[in-house]
C-alpha cells in the first residue's frame, strides 16, 4: 500500500523532487514525489495532479495563493489519487491549474502560464494547464486533470495529447475542489495512447459497449474553424468504416434552439453553482483574482435561484435529448476545441470570443452528463488540435479504445 502525503521527517527524507519542469507547470508548494506500491500495473509510470486534488499532508492552492493561505494541509488523499499510487505510478508532486478552475484559458495571474511546448507562443488551455503542459513536455507519462466545461478537452486539444472527460459520476470526486457539482468531473492527459489506456484501466469500470452508429451533428463542426473540418471528416470516415458502424446523421436541437442555447443554459446553472461552492468564501476573504476570473464570479452572485432553476430545467430535456439521439451504440464526432490554441498576445476580446465558440461545443457532453476523448492530431499547418469522439453514458472505455483505434487507422494511411 502507498503512503501518501505523511508529515515530512528530517532524518528520513522522501524521495528528491527531480521533475524537469521545463513547461513551468509545477506550483511551488507541489515539489514533492510520493512513490507507489510495488509490482502495480502502472510502476514505472510518474504522473502529476492538478492542484484541485487533495494529497494527505499537502495543502491544496487551487490556482489561489489566497486559497491556500487559509486552508489547512488535507488529512485524506483523493481516492482517484489513491488508485493510481495503489497500482504503483509515482506521484511527482503537483500543477497550476486556472484560478478555481474557472477559466480555459490557461494563464494564472499569480503562477503564470504553463509553456505550451507543442504550439510555441500559444496558450495552453485551462483550466487544467499544468497537467497539459507537463505532459506534452514529457515531463510526466500522464497527469490528472478535471473537466468542468472544458477543462480537460481543450487544453489536450491545445497542447497535441490524449485527454478525456469521463461519464458524470463515473469516477468519485471525493477530494477533489469543487467548481460546479453538476459538471465536474474527473479527467486524464498522455502523450502516449498506451499510456491513456493503462490509466484507464485502472480508473474505468471494465463495460461492454458495442458501437453501431458514428452519427454526424453538423452545428458543433460549423462553429469549428475552417483548418478543423478535413480533420473531423478524416476521423468520422475512419469511424464510420469500421466494421460494424455505420453512418448517420442527427441533430439534438429542439427547433427553436441552437448551440448558444445550450451554452447559456449550462452558463447559468454553472455559474449559480459556482457562486454557491465559493461565494462564501469569496466574501470572507477578497482574493485578488485574474480579471476575467473576477467577472464571472460576480456575474455568478448575481444568478437567482428562479434563473438556476429555468436554466437546470432546459439541462434536463438537452440531457434526455442526446442520450435518446446516442442511445446506448452510437458516437459522435466533435471538435474537442473551436479552434487551435490562441496566441498568448491574443486580446481580451479575441479569447472571450474563442471561449463562446468552443464552450457552444464543449457544453454538449457537460449538459448531457456523457464521456468524451480528445484524439490529438494536427491541422495542415502541423499545429496540435483535438478532435473527440462523444459517446453513452458509461462508455468510457470502450470510447478511449474506439478513440485510440481510430487514431491508430489514421496514422497508417
Amino acid at each position: 500500500m502507498a503512503q501518501p502525503g505523511r508529515a515530512p521527517d528530517p532524518h528520513h527524507p522522501g524521495p528528491v523532487f527531480s521533475v524537469d519542469d521545463t513547461a513551468r507547470a509545477w506550483v511551488p508548494h507541489g515539489r514533492f514525489v510520493i512513490t507507489g506500491t510495488p509490482n502495480g500495473s502502472l510502476n514505472g509510470l510518474t504522473f502529476a495532479a492538478k492542484d484541485i486534488y487533495d494529497i494527505s499532508g499537502h495543502r491544496t492552492g487551487f490556482g489561489n495563493p489566497v486559497w491556500l493561505d487559509t486552508h489547512q494541509p488535507a488529512t485524506l488523499t483523493s481516492p482517484v489519487v489513491q488508485s493510481l499510487l495503489d497500482a504503483g505510478a509515482k506521484l511527482c508532486g503537483k500543477v497550476i491549474t486556472d484560478e478555481l478552475a474557472y477559466s480555459l484559458n490557461g494563464d494564472n495571474v499569480h503562477y503564470g502560464a504553463p509553456l505550451n511546448t507543442l504550439a510555441p507562443g500559444c496558450v495552453p488551455g485551462g483550466s487544467s494547464s499544468g497537467s497539459a503542459a507537463a505532459v506534452a513536455a514529457q515531463s510526466v507519462d500522464f497527469a490528472l486533470g478535471t473537466d468542468t466545461g472544458g477543462s480537460v478537452r481543450i487544453p489536450a486539444s491545445y497542447c497535441g495529447v490524449w485527454g478525456i472527460r469521463t461519464t458524470h459520476g463515473a469516477i468519485p470526486v471525493a477530494g477533489v475542489m469543487p467548481l460546479q457539482r453538476s459538471f465536474d468531473t474527473v479527467g486524464w492527459l498522455a502523450s502516449k495512447a498506451s499510456v491513456f489506456e493503462r490509466v484507464a484501466q485502472v480508473l474505468l469500470p471494465s463495460t461492454r459497449h458495442h458501437f453501431d452508429r458514428v452519427l454526424h451533428f453538423d452545428e458543433p463542426w460549423q462553429i469549428a474553424d475552417e483548418d478543423l473540418h478535413p480533420l473531423l471528416e478524416a476521423v468520422q470516415t475512419c469511424v464510420a468504416e469500421m466494421p460494424g458502424i455505420k453512418l448517420g446523421t442527427a441533430s439534438p436541437l429542439a427547433q427553436n434552439q441552437d448551440l448558444e442555447t445550450w451554452r447559456m443554459a449550462y452558463h447559468i446553472a454553472g455559474a449559480y453553482e459556482a457562486w454557491k461552492a465559493h461565494g462564501e468564501w469569496i466574501e470572507q476573504h477578497h482574493p485578488a483574482f485574474g480579471d476575467p476570473i473576477a467577472k464571472r464570479f460576480r456575474f455568478a452572485s448575481t444568478v437567482t435561484h428562479a434563473q438556476a432553476d429555468a436554466a437546470k430545467s432546459e439541462m434536463s430535456q438537452i440531457r434526455k435529448a442526446v442520450r435518446e439521439v446516442l442511445q446506448n451504440n452510437g458516437v459522435m464526432v466533435l471538435p474537442s476545441s473551436a479552434s487551435t490554441a490562441p496566441y498568448i498576445d491574443a486580446t481580451p476580446e479575441e479569447v472571450d470570443q474563442v471561449r463562446m465558440r468552443t464552450m457552444r461545443i464543449t457544453c454538449i457532453a457537460g449538459l448531457a452528463g456523457l464521456p468524451q476523448v480528445s484524439i490529438p492530431l494536427k491541422t495542415a499547418e502541423g499545429k496540435p488540435v483535438g478532435i473527440s469522439l462523444l459517446g453513452p453514458a458509461g462508455s468510457d472505455l470502450a470510447l478511449l479504445r474506439l478513440a485510440i483505434k481510430t487514431a491508430t487507422t489514421l496514422s497508417q494511411s
